[in-house]
């Protein structure tokens, strides 16, 4: 970890419209999770619980920005680009919504009539990036107080070439960092692919600095670029502090109980203090949203896992900070503390949503949260000022024996409350199927798999992950209700198969025949002794998933007991199975939830076409509008000055659970 003196304390202040406390004060959206600290919550209330019902397509802007082409769901093509993706969320700036496309070129269209008002291409070689996409935008306010004066405020951009551009709220000119036209993230890296560095999340911001790590291609190499969180001052454009996720110097000796020998020896290794890079490569990533606690000067990042995911003997010790969250001090970048959610992380479950802050009243008095949802299917509830959890997080021993190299911690995390929200009350099936015959099928494919629980870790004969590396819970997020305290969760039930190969067997034309059904990706995570064959659905011949349904639900959680007060099936099989099994509730999804002040929550998510508003406190799916394909990033919710409240989401499809692409950015309100 490396530091430079900061203007930040004493420039903090200014931040005042976009970056703390005033975000979540007004019926709007500023930031793309709604507040600095996650929670996805606006305090809008003309649409309730009461009238929902009337919600109808106010508006429909169309981009034209989306491409057809191969998915995971009908299988892989080498001949033909994957098909896009749009996972981006809108945020309010002004009288527009500000969003990117899957191409990365920025738009802002009227928030009252999706007129678009102007649009950037940045200047990007699609080719470099095999799945394109960007998850949206974030704005700072210049502290020079003139509202009439060019980039007041700024839309701050990230681009997949690892930039970070400006542009002006009202025209999208390009606004300089002081002396500086862009942040370069490729600076101080090692040499690397374009693709295997990348910026699809939109930084978090301090006062004058942006915080921001990158997303790091999986199981290429163990060479791949450094994981590295920096930040910026957006004052000037210059590194203000950089903090690498390496084991520190010294370990206190209650952190070396689940490592092996090889760690004393990195542990004892002095760290590079070398600011600006070069940086070392391989590390944990930082590729989810980071949030901000503005009165704490507290930086919190979710780290992925240590590349390549699948193996990781090769590590020592090196993935101290894999699959955590992290609390950096705000203005250098030093490690408060840290809690890690899965040791010796050799499953991607790395950390992959924002970790969501909340503050509860209990009879011990006012306690200072953050909720850290997982793969895994846990929520961990932890003290955001010293990390410890609010409730018990038990030890638990888990499957051990992986292959030769590498190792197994002992034991795994496991929170006493809330409960996992993949463990469903009532027994349930190992396989389902849409027939005997697909039942059958899947049965058969699952004996010659490895299968002891979620921490089966991957193995020659093919392991069943489940849950897989798309969760459980995912980038989306929850969504917090303040008033009511509590937390809104979307969890994914649904497994994937993967297969570590000798590297003697990894030529893809020779090597043994699938070990299971459907299209898989071969990686080759070179450096190690194995490539890995991950299936991304644990599916029927017809292509139904094994698992038994519910494949996705929605939770609410009580934040003051810990209690899970509800968990509801989320979508239907719908534009996933032919008629007419469209019955079936629960289905696979991305995405996440919002909440309004009004007692809603709305989502999207799912693989059935629909956006849908559930009443908070009981989960009761209370409205649901149809979409022209999936949606899978944030919806949003704002109201405007005429009092209007308005429902947004884009609608565009994923590549990765095979849902039709589109350029469809769709807004609801209601009708008399």
């Amino acid at each position: 970890m490396k530091t430079r003196p900061s203007s930040i304390i004493a420039t903090c202040w200014l931040a005042c419209l976009f970056c703390g406390t005033a975000v979540g004060q007004n019926a709007d959206w500023p930031l793309p999770s709604g507040q600095a600290g996650g929670g996805h919550f606006s305090t809008a209330t003309t649409i309730t619980p009461e009238n929902v019902s009337r919600l109808k397509v106010a508006w429909t802007h169309r981009s034209g920005d989306f491409r057809k082409g191969a998915n995971f769901r009908d299988g892989l093509k080498s001949e033909d680009p994957l098909q896009s993706s749009w996972q981006a969320t809108p945020i309010l700036a002004g009288d527009n919504l500000v969003i990117c496309t899957p191409f990365n070129r920025i738009i802002a269209v009227n928030a009252a009539t999706g007129e678009q008002q102007w649009s950037y291409t940045p200047d990007i070689n699609l080719d470099d990036y095999p799945m394109p996409r960007c998850r949206g935008v974030t704005q700072w306010q210049h502290p020079k107080n003139n509202s009439s004066l060019t980039c007041q405020t700024i839309i701050i951009a990230p681009l997949m070439n690892a930039k970070v551009i400006g542009l002006d709220a009202r025209t999208g000119e390009r606004c300089n960092f002081g002396a500086v036209a862009e942040i370069n993230l490729r600076e101080g890296l090692r040499p690397h692919a374009p693709g295997d560095y990348t910026l699809n999340t939109p930084p978090a911001i301090l006062g004058n600095l942006i915080i921001t790590g990158a997303s790091v291609a999986d199981n290429i190499s163990t060479d791949v670029p450094s994981g590295v969180v920096r930040a910026y001052n957006l004052l000037t454009g210059q590194l203000t502090w950089d903090w690498e996720p390496i084991p520190p110097t010294r370990i206190a000796d209650d952190q070396l109980s689940l490592a092996d020998d090889a760690l004393t020896k990195i542990a004892a290794e002095p760290a590079s203090e070398t600011q600006g890079g070069p940086y070392e490569p391989g590390t944990s990533n930082v590729w989810s949203y980071i949030s901000i606690d503005e009165k704490l000067n507290r930086v919190y990042v979710p780290t992925g896992n240590t590349s390549p995911d699948y193996y990781g003997g090769h590590r020592a010790g090196s993935d101290f900070y894999s699959s955590s969250v992290v609390a950096l001090e705000g203005n250098t970048g030093k490690v408060i503390w840290h809690y890690q959610t899965v040791h010796h992380d050799i499953w991607d479950f790395d950390v992959p949503s924002q970790p969501t802050l909340f503050d509860v009243t209990t009879e011990g008095g006012v306690v200072h949260g953050l909720a850290q949802t997982t793969k895994q299917g846990y929520v961990f509830l932890l003290d955001r000022t010293t990390g410890k959890p609010l409730f018990p997080v038990i030890e638990q021993p888990m499957p051990q024996g992986t292959v030769a190299g590498d190792y197994t911690a002992a034991t795994q995390p496991v929170p006493s409350k809330p409960r996992s929200l993949l463990d469903l009350p009532g027994d349930q099936d190992e396989v389902w199927g849409l027939t005997f015959w697909d039942r059958k099928a899947c049965a058969q494919v699952l004996e010659g798999l490895r299968y002891e629980g979620p921490f089966t870790p991957a193995s020659l004969e093919g392991s069943l992950h489940m849950p897989s590396a798309f969760g459980g819970q995912n980038w989306g997020g929850p969504a917090l209700d303040p008033k009511r305290n509590l937390l809104i969760v979307n969890t994914q039930h649904v497994g994937t198969v993967v297969q570590l190969l000798p590297r003697e067997d990894c030529d893809a034309d020779t090597g043994p025949a699938p070990v299971a059904h459907g299209p898989y990706l071969q990686e080759p995570s070179e450096g190690t002794p194995y490539c890995d064959r991950r299936w991304l659905g644990f599916v029927s011949p017809l292509g139904a998933p094994c698992s038994p349904p519910p494949w996705g639900t929605l939770a609410g959680i009580d934040l003051v007991t810990g209690e899970v007060q509800w968990q509801v099936p989320l979508g239907t099989s719908r534009d996933m199975a032919p008629f007419p099994f469209w019955y079936i509730k629960g289905s696979p999804n991305i995405g996440g939830p919002v909440t309004t002040a009004s007692g809603l929550t709305f989502i999207a998510a799912t693989t059935d076409r629909y956006v849908r508003a559930f009443a908070t406190e009981t989960g009761d799916e209370l409205w649901k509008g149809r979409l022209p394909t999936t949606s899978h990033g944030l919806p949003i919710t704002y109201e405007l000055s005429n009092g209007e409240q308005y429902v947004v989401v884009a609608a565009g499809g994923h590549a990765a659970l095979g849902t039709p692409p589109g350029d469809h950015l769709i807004a609801f309100k209601l009708k008399p």
